[in-house]
């Protein structure tokens, strides 16, 4: 399945029908990857630039070089996603310097799925401040055959079992977690245990209460601990921050903010998020996650209420665990409401529509890894700036990696990753009990804290003028 089909099932991370940790090291055999599918997997993989080229790397078949920052280069043929596919100027990271390859910080990647494959360990030919270093998987020869192929030394491979022996590679400095959802807390814990700042995938975990000993593990073994929420250094999602911000769209009234997809039962991804152990519940923590976070990145506020409702159909095997289709609805102080959906068994859509007291403004697609385009609409004239696609998860690993070096703290914190978790716990009451549920919480974050650390923005009020 391509990423443009199906962009919820590419965190392929080892599929399992257990939580049982022995099981999931046996289930990801099943995802063990041919040595010549690699080059059509890379072909997916989320876009390169000039930005990326780097130099000593091998030249791939358009003339550019790809470095991911270890010495390795990529196998020959290997090439940037091109402008016809993005309907976009060329991605680079132009935002930040690159530092020279022995000063980026050495990362691991703890899960060796297709997410992991096809967008994760690419990405770091687009990194300026990140390099990788480890890889850590149930699959021996998955493990070294990858390593091989990205330059990744012997001493830098892991199995699950023998994870906390990382704490011994110096040239380890931050570990990257794509498992299922159950097993984000227990490797999260070992990560910080062992002396490793953490990037875990969202959600952070199925409970407030595991989410709180991530935490707590990190602050107790002074480690930064990330939540890799993308779309928070994407640069469609930034501008429309600022131009909420700067009251181009003037007081927000309401914000409609949907994701669905065809969840294919085949897929191997499926097979975890259908396993209400593992995944922790459906389409909502799945997705409907992306429209959760939108809504409260965009207007800057945390919810205080939500009302909700879940329908899964009774005839579909598919969700005899988990569930399908989810529509809440967030109250912000300011008196805004988000209206959210999510579900498994709709053709594919994520976008999101803000509508204030001068204009409206849409993204569509809110949540892919490339393709965006944003639309301000004030009913006299109609903006689409063109603002230049990046890869996301080289900017979220390097924001990380920048923090650790300047010691400042990552913006998808842990309390981040918490809040959303907190919401969907109560967004879960209101459909069980069919009433509207207070969020309890005295979380809070700068609103402009996202759209400060983006120095090249573009200014939508500019080409408004224009």
């Amino acid at each position: 399945m391509s990423e443009q089909d199906h962009h919820h099932v590419d965190r392929d991370e080892e599929a399992t029908f257990s939580i049982n940790r022995r099981r999931f090291l046996q289930g990801s055999s099943g995802a063990l990857l041919a040595a010549g599918a690699l080059g059509p997997a890379f072909a997916h993989a989320a876009a390169s630039g000039e930005g990326s080229a780097r130099s000593g790397g091998r030249q791939a078949s358009n003339g550019q070089t790809f470095d991911f920052g270890n010495g390795a280069t990529a196998p020959e043929g290997i090439s940037s996603v091109p402008a016809s596919a993005t309907g976009r100027p060329m991605p680079t990271l132009d935002q930040y310097d690159p530092v020279a390859p022995d000063e980026r910080l050495g990362w691991a990647v703890v899960g060796l799925g297709d997410f992991a494959l096809n967008q994760i360990l690419p990405a770091f030919a687009n990194s300026t401040h990140s390099r990788l270093a480890g890889l850590v998987s149930g699959n021996a020869d998955k493990a070294r055959q990858i390593a091989q192929q990205y330059g990744v030394a012997e001493s830098g491979i892991y199995s699950y079992d023998n994870f906390d022996e990382i704490s011994d590679n110096d040239d380890i400095d931050i570990v990257y977690i794509i498992l299922p959802n159950a097993l984000h807390e227990e490797f999260t814990v070992r990560g910080a245990q062992a002396g490793k700042h953490v990037l875990c995938e969202k959600p952070m975990a199925p409970t407030v209460e595991a989410c709180q000993r991530m935490i707590e593990a990190c602050r107790d073994n002074d480690r930064k601990l990330m939540i890799a929420y993308r779309e928070q250094f994407e640069p469609h999602n930034l501008a429309a921050i600022k131009a909420i911000r700067e009251g181009m769209v003037g007081d927000v009234n309401l914000l409609s903010v949907n994701a669905g997809v065809s969840l294919d039962p085949e897929a191997p991804s499926a097979q975890w998020r259908l396993n209400k152990a593992l995944a922790g519940g459906g389409s909502l923590y799945d997705i409907g996650i992306y429209a959760l976070n939108a809504s409260r990145y965009l207007l800057g506020e945390e919810p205080t209420q939500v009302f909700a409702r879940i329908h899964s159909r009774e005839d579909d095997p598919r969700f005899a665990q988990v569930e399908d289709n989810v529509a809440f609805q967030l109250i912000f102080p300011n008196g805004a409401v988000a209206n959210c959906t999510s579900s498994y068994s709709t053709p594919k859509n994520n976008e999101a529509s803000v509508f204030g007291t001068k204009a409206w403004l849409r993204m569509a697609p809110l949540s892919n890894y490339y393709n965006h385009w944003l639309i301000v609409d004030d009913g006299n004239q109609r903006i689409e700036p063109s603002i230049q696609e990046i890869s996301q998860f080289a900017a979220e690993m390097d924001h990380l990696s920048r923090c650790v070096q300047d010691d400042t703290a990552p913006h998808a914190s842990g309390e981040e990753g918490m809040q959303d978790v907190r919401i969907i716990r109560a967004i879960y009451e209101s459909a069980a009990t069919g009433e509207m549920v207070s969020i309890e919480s005295d979380y809070e974050r700068d609103p402009n804290l996202l759209i400060a650390d983006s120095p090249n923005l573009p200014d939508v009020w500019q080409q408004s003028d224009s």
